[in-house]
């Protein structure tokens, strides 16, 4: 079984191949994934023998089980009360996929707000090494980023082009509807001002506990546990369950003051 410790390992085939176009300039390119989910997937079982569970299409009207060919896709306008689309009508207006990156707008890539990053992938040269050297090198030298649109499958995605450790890098990001403003949420308008000793310390606990950036210090502590118990559970071996302790809740300035001691040790 693959330890946390690994690296993830670069895709063998690309998800995506195109062009990165920037006027009349030509940047042919393939789409590998950058991102690996090494979250575990469970199946749901029968719990008489084990055997996996498979689930069908059944009417709630007729409690009949349907077909794939029987079906057709419906929007929800009201409870219960649906559109009905021919796929005829859902492909005429799906996005046309003409397997080009069109990067109409640079940007400084530290005006992007994180929090539209959506899904990464690695771009590499398709035959055109000189062409993607220059692109990679020059964004890179001036700290920009490309954007732009691109469809993959059926859908049509904003995009960010990047220069990172060597290589272009695309992320898809979340259009400006699908982002929630935090100033719209009542309960942070009536956030009080802190007073100025639990500032303090909440500053020096912020100073003390400062460093540069590794995500490598962190590790899936869950994966870990269910790996051990994986293994555990294939030789045989009998797991106990320990229901973790719930720690105290502290009053705020309590809390900070046992936070200095703790980081003075």
């Amino acid at each position: 079984m693959e330890k946390d410790t690994d690296r993830a390992k670069p895709s063998q085939r690309p998800v995506w191949s195109g062009s990165i176009t920037i006027g009349l300039v030509n940047v042919p390119v393939k789409l590998y994934t950058m991102i690996r989910d090494r979250s575990f997937s469970f199946r749901l079982l029968h719990n008489e023998d084990g055997q996996p569970l498979k689930y069908e299409r059944v009417c709630i009207k007729d409690d009949k089980v349907v077909d794939w060919k029987d079906t057709v896709k419906g929007y929800e306008i009201r409870k219960n009360e649906f559109i009905v689309f021919k796929k005829e009508e859902l492909d005429a207006i799906r996005p046309e996929s003409d397997e080009r990156i069109r990067l109409d707008k640079f940007v400084s890539l530290l005006s992007i707000d994180s929090v539209y990053f959506d899904k990464s992938y690695i771009m590499v040269p398709d035959r055109s090494e000189e062409a993607y050297s220059l692109l990679m090198t020059v964004i890179q030298q001036l700290g920009k980023a490309g954007m732009g649109k691109v469809t993959l499958r059926t859908k049509e995605y904003p995009v960010v082009v990047y220069e990172y450790k060597g290589a272009l890098i695309l992320t898809t990001l979340r259009y400006a509807n699908e982002v929630v403003n935090p100033g719209d949420m009542e309960e942070l308008t009536l956030l009080k001002k802190p007073g100025k000793k639990e500032m303090e310390l909440a500053e020096k606990i912020i100073k003390d506990l400062s460093g540069d950036f590794d995500i490598a210090e962190y590790r899936d502590g869950y994966r870990e546990k269910m790996e051990q118990l994986i293994e555990t559970k294939m030789k045989g071996g009998v797991v106990v369950a320990q229901v973790p302790k719930k720690e105290e809740v502290k009053e705020l300035m309590v809390a900070l003051q046992e936070t200095i001691k703790q980081l003075s040790k």
